[in-house]
C-alpha cells in the first residue's frame, strides 16, 4: 500500500511542475492540483512517520541531523 501511495504523490509532483510551467493553467486547474496534493500529503506524512518509528534513532541525532550525518560515514 505505502507503494502506491508514494507513486500516486510521485505522479501528483509530475502533474504539479508541468501545470506550474504552462502559463494557460487556469485557477480552477490549480485549485483541483491543490486539492489533490493535500490528499496525498497525509499519506506521506503517515510512511514517513511508520517508518521512523521502525528506526532506532537516538532522540539527540534527531534535531541536529547527525545521524544522517554518522550512517553516510559508515556507509
Amino acid at each position: 500500500m505505502e507503494a502506491v501511495q508514494l507513486q500516486m504523490g510521485a505522479e501528483l509532483i509530475g502533474h504539479a511542475r508541468l501545470m506550474l510551467g504552462d502559463r494557460k493553467t487556469d485557477a480552477r486547474e490549480l485549485r483541483y492540483l491543490s486539492n489533490r496534493l493535500i490528499e496525498a500529503l497525509p499519506d506521506a506524512l503517515r510512511i514517513a512517520e511508520s517508518r521512523g518509528g521502525r528506526r532506532s534513532v537516538p532522540e539527540d541525532a534527531e534535531s541536529d541531523g547527525s545521524a544522517q550525518t554518522e550512517e553516510r560515514g559508515n556507509a
